[in-house]
């Protein structure tokens, strides 16, 4: 008798694990960079704590005022790395920046292109010399699987200076 009891709270507590909790797989930890993103929002390392949104315009606009101070940032999700979920670039009204984590420890996923996304971390400046910005500008194309022509690739006349938030956690939802 006592046996019949067992055997349907372990199938319960099996299926539990296979299936997991909902939203507990990529809180604090890597998700699947092709997991889907719908419903409640997920949340990215240590998420986020900051209350107040700092427009991504502000910071693109003078840029100097805001490296090394920690902002929150809100926006669409633009665009993910398709190779590892490393960063995510994310933007309103017309303006976007690079959320980038530290590789396999915060893993983006692709399917949160066009969800609504919150960062938090702290605003840096890579300065880059003409061919280190055309090189990573290649590294871009071939993670998209493209092929960038230096001879043709329009770089203009520098500074070439990536701003961008050094994100320590993210939530994305849905739209």
């Amino acid at each position: 008798m006592k046996n019949q009891r067992f055997y349907p709270v372990l199938l319960c507590c099996l299926t539990l694990a296979l299936l997991g909790a909902p939203g507990v797989a990529t809180r604090g930890a890597a998700a699947s960079p092709n997991h889907e993103v719908a419903g409640d929002p997920e949340v990215y390392g240590a998420g986020v704590q900051i209350e107040e949104a700092t427009p991504v315009h502000a910071i693109l606009t003078d840029p100097d005022a805001y490296l090394g101070k920690t902002v929150r940032i809100e926006g669409t999700v633009l665009d993910v790395c398709p190779k590892k979920g490393c960063w995510m670039e994310v933007g309103r009204d017309g303006e976007h920046i690079q959320i980038k984590v530290e590789d396999d420890v915060i893993v983006f996923p692709i399917g949160a292109k066009g969800q609504r996304a919150v960062a938090e971390g702290v605003v840096e400046a890579v300065e880059m010399s003409r061919e280190d910005y055309l090189g990573y500008l290649a590294h871009l194309a071939e993670e998209r699987g493209e092929e960038l022509d230096p001879e043709t690739a329009d770089l203009g006349d520098g500074p070439y200076r990536l701003i961008r938030i050094r994100a320590t956690g993210a939530t994305i939802a849905g739209p």
